[in-house]
């Protein structure tokens, strides 16, 4: 059985060495770099209690089968009710259910937080995830041409975005991650 609970800082080597593989074989991310345990423990701290970071163990191991979180969307103000969304699995877990249970524990629970969109980004072509993002609810929203060059070419990166709530007028503001915690819907 697996169990997605909240990521603790002491998960960020674990969830740092998910993603280096990622960074190093793949255009997936652009970073060229893998970040640290250190690096990934910062951006983690950056969340501030606002944005969530969720791990998935097998029953109550302590060994991460993957991770998901969301991040602010964009800088100015008046995107504070949208985020931008990400799933990564431990590589030979890749189609097996984990990234989809990942994310579906964390759009319920930004749902609770009463974020009103997620978008996610997408490198092209990336048939599996975007499989993914669509049986979620997230619908294709756009594409960046040629915005990345990794890997000996440039790359595309799709926008999907799901509507995790109805655009209250005036707006309902989003509750901290750290108040709401781990939601999973039935």
């Amino acid at each position: 059985m697996i169990r997605i609970r909240a990521a603790e800082l002491a998960d960020a080597g674990h969830i740092a060495a998910i993603y280096a593989p990622y960074v190093a074989t793949s255009a997936v991310s652009f970073e060229t770099e893998a970040p640290s345990g250190q690096t990934m423990r910062a951006r983690m701290k950056a969340a501030n209690g606002h944005y969530p970071w969720l791990v998935a163990t097998a029953d109550d191991s302590s060994v991460l089968l993957g991770y998901a979180f969301a991040t602010r969307f964009r800088e100015r103000e008046a995107y504070r009710f949208v985020v931008e969304t990400s799933v990564y699995v431990a590589g030979d877990l890749q189609g097996k259910g984990v990234g989809r249970l990942l994310y579906e524990a964390l759009l319920d629970t930004l749902r609770a937080q009463l974020f009103t969109q997620a978008i996610a980004a997408i490198a092209l072509p990336n048939e599996a995830s975007i499989a993914l993002h669509e049986s979620l609810g997230f619908r294709r929203a756009g594409v960046y041409r040629e915005v990345g060059y990794k890997r000996g070419r440039w790359i595309d990166v799709g926008l999907w975005q799901a509507s995790l709530a109805e655009p209250a007028n005036p707006p309902v503001e989003p509750k901290p991650f750290s108040e709401v915690g781990v939601v999973r819907e039935p």
